[in-house]
């Protein structure tokens, strides 16, 4: 956009639609070249119409490959109605300029069956500026032709032209997983800063007799070679050891046909660097790594000879993770060198999937990190706590059920009891900071000591059977979900008994959740009980604690009619004051203590006070401390739960909001129906029935108003008298009501 700020000019133009019909060519095979952007809707829905309503290419399920041909078709039509417009405003009644302020090119949607998740991201370009809509638009065809055209062009010696970006997001990438809660690494490697390494390591290949070098001054590894020395070669997914497009996936995009390679299966471990591309010195000229030798001489240098996990993509399987191993175990077991296995254990993770393909950059089907965390969508914990239910090996697909099953387990921890978490609720009744039960529910609940008694045993098997369970599943290849399952099962047994001794299964419960992640930084064996990040802040708890037992005490007086006196109610308020002073930070909330105490002092005895006191205690709830983005929720024989607000919680607010404002519309409307109803009614039984048959229908009337001729003149049939007698009494009655009415 620095060298073209307006899009009004031919070179724009002829830019454009060379890089749309280069795109074209390559990734929609189906479609002609030279096909004219505005007939491109037409055209590709005839060619590739099934696969944009859902089916495969081939008739088999569709997978990434249909994925891939929908995200083309997305990014062609994006460009195609780009191009059509901009035509449409270069003819001569008017310029380019112009015709876009006035045009608003529609952004263009997925095809038909698009990919779309509970986390996905449609970002749309600024709108108001015509040259920034037209560049958005066709960004994705424009970048690789320019790259095709002008990327020879760079200065390779220069390393900081492709280490500037990488390092940009790299950053963004560790703050991204930082706020994930994600460990950073003991020590982190980059390519760039190993390229004599690998150089030299892929020297040793070749001198070990497992790599050859093609005239080009490019390295290839020798598969036969290192089978015949007694090796085995794609060990990892041997059934895909001849699957050709696998094997050119695993090569890439750069590297180009030779007919120098001794083998389709050999695979690059150094290519000759094309202008334009990163180059370092090696023995066979200016070159750059090939994509598997990376990491094999980066891990080779950092652990040594062997290393007991690798883990990676399941995608990753073959070729990439067998070429590491072959190429890997070539360089370490030559000639008189013991041999030994690279890797012992591989960890191949399942995809983050949505609707069947996964989610990658190349798809375009994904939104990134910062984006969920910044739309509130999603919490660092709740994107962990969905990962956990999803399991490593066998993927995680994001469908709304997941969304939902994540929420209640975060949910199940964080209520379910007084106190903002069912964490936090172990922790004030284990330090004493609030009873198990207030003044009035233990009055009418004399059965409480016996089942608190009752209660400690069974949460102690309860505890132990669960912590066992966890052993085991974690044992079981890291089965996560079946960890997370038993830990809810022991909050609901919990919750179902409601007494004993909880602070050994608190402690467990958040070791479990530390271990897991899920409580920021706080290690195992912390000595806090609970997660943070969900409770009321802290400088609101010396106030708005004393405020809900006060409200709790008064509102179950006024629901059980329990007597209440002046003095009595001073003195549930003086039993739990908190501090005098504060600072500014908390004025806020030490002001909302002193007018909820002010308004239930001002009430005086009267056979109101209980009703008044109800009223007054839903306004402290929904109003007062709503505001400040906590809310008490009442549960039946519990004190209220003291909690931050949430999304859920205001959600289920606005959608409570919404169904009474429907209700009052409706009612609204048939109210308004009632009258018009009434309205009609009424303007009918206003007229005389003296007068309702005088129409031109009728040509003579008796003294009545009773038709006797119509209008040809002729005498009204007996039969048809009789049925107009009958309507005629019927307007008499309701016009002589209507005239009593007024």
């Amino acid at each position: 956009m620095s060298k073209h700020p307006t899009i009004d000019d031919a070179e724009v133009a002829d830019t454009a639609l060379k890089a749309y019909k280069a795109y074209l060519e390559k990734n929609l095979p189906l479609l002609d070249p030279h096909l004219r952007p505005e007939q491109f809707e037409s055209e590709v829905r005839a060619k590739y119409g099934a696969v944009m309503d859902g089916q495969a290419l081939d008739g088999d399920k569709p997978g990434d490959r249909e994925a891939k041909i929908k995200m083309h078709i997305k990014t062609v039509s994006s460009a195609a109605r780009a191009l059509t417009a901009q035509a449409a405003s270069r003819r001569p009644d008017g310029t380019l300029a112009s015709k876009l302020q006035k045009l608003t090119i529609d952004r263009i949607p997925p095809p038909t069956d698009s990919v779309a998740s509970p986390i996905s991201s449609n970002q749309s370009p600024d709108a108001g500026n015509p040259t920034q809509d037209f560049f958005t638009q066709t960004q994705e065809v424009l970048l690789p032709y320019l790259d095709s055209l002008y990327g020879p062009s760079i200065d390779a010696s220069d390393y900081s032209i492709f280490t500037e970006l990488t390092e940009k997001y790299t950053k963004r990438f560790f703050k991204d997983v930082g706020d994930l809660n994600v460990l950073y690494p003991d020590k982190l490697t980059k390519v760039t800063e190993y390229g004599e390494y690998i150089a030299k390591y892929v020297d040793k290949i070749v001198k070990n007799g497992f790599a050859y070098e093609t005239s080009d001054g490019s390295v290839y590894f020798d598969i036969q070679a290192f089978e015949a020395a007694g090796n085995h070669y794609a060990r990892l997914e041997p059934w895909n050891k001849n699957d050709k497009s696998l094997q050119a996936d695993g090569e890439g995009a750069l590297i180009q046909k030779t007919t120098e390679k001794r083998s389709d299966a050999d695979f690059a471990l150094w290519k000759a660097s094309k202008p334009g591309e990163p180059a370092w010195p090696s023995p066979w000229g200016k070159g750059r790594p090939g994509w598997h030798i990376e990491c094999s001489a980066m891990a080779s240098d950092t652990l040594g000879q062997q290393m007991d996990i690798h883990s990676g993509g399941i995608d990753l399987a073959f070729p990439h993770h067998d070429n590491e191993l072959a190429q890997s175990e070539a360089f370490w077991n030559g000639a008189g060198e013991e041999k030994k296995q690279w890797v012992n254990f591989f960890l191949h993770m399942g995809h983050l999937s949505i609707q069947g393909s996964k989610m990658s950059k190349s798809l375009k089907n994904f939104t990134t990190i910062r984006e969920a965390l910044d739309r509130g969508d999603w919490t660092p914990r709740s994107l962990r706590i969905v990962f956990l239910l999803g399991g490593w090996r066998e993927g995680v697909e994001i469908t709304d059920d997941l969304v939902k099953q994540g929420s209640a387990w975060e949910e199940k921890v964080n209520v379910r009891t007084p106190f903002p978490t069912f964490l936090t609720w172990c922790a004030s009744v284990i330090h004493g900071l609030m009873p198990l039960q207030n003044f009035f529910m233990k009055a009418i609940d004399p059965s409480a000591k016996t089942a608190a008694a009752n209660g400690d045993s069974s949460l102690a098997v309860a505890l132990k059977e669960a912590q066992d369970k966890v052993h085991d599943a974690l044992g079981d290849s890291f089965n996560t979900p079946l960890a997370m399952t038993a830990i809810s099962e022991l909050i609901t047994t919990y919750n179902t008994l409601e007494n004993g001794n909880i602070e050994p299964t608190a402690r467990w419960i958040t070791s479990m959740v530390n271990i897991f992640g899920l409580n920021g930084k706080e290690g195992p064996d912390s000595k806090t009980i609970g997660w943070a990040g969900v409770d009321i802040p802290e400088e609101a708890k010396p106030y708005v604690y004393p405020l809900s037992s006060i409200r709790d005490e008064l509102r179950q007086a006024a629901r059980f009619k329990v007597a209440l006196t002046d003095d009595s109610i001073q003195d549930i308020i003086k039993s739990k004051s908190p501090p005098e002073n504060g600072t500014i930070a908390v004025n806020k909330y030490a002001a909302v203590f002193s007018r909820f105490i002010s308004e239930v002092s001002a009430l005086s005895s009267s056979d109101s006070l209980s009703k008044d006191l109800l009223s007054l205690s839903d306004k402290l709830r929904d109003s007062y401390l709503w505001d400040l983005g906590i809310y008490l929720e009442d549960r039946e024989g519990q004190p209220a739960l003291v909690r931050p607000l949430t999304k859920s919680l205001i959600d289920a607010r606005d959608e409570k909001v919404k169904r009474a404002q429907q209700k009052e519309d409706e009612k609204r409307r048939k109210e308004e129906e009632k009258r018009l109803v009434q309205e009609e009614k009424d303007k009918k039984a206003s007229q005389s029935h003296l007068e309702i048959f005088k129409t031109e229908e009728f040509s003579e009337w008796d003294d009545e108003g009773m038709p006797t001729k119509d209008k040809e003149g002729k005498e009204i049939a007996k039969s048809r008298v009789k049925k107009l007698r009958k309507d005629w009494d019927r307007q008499k009655r309701a016009y002589e009501a209507w005239k009593a009415s007024r």
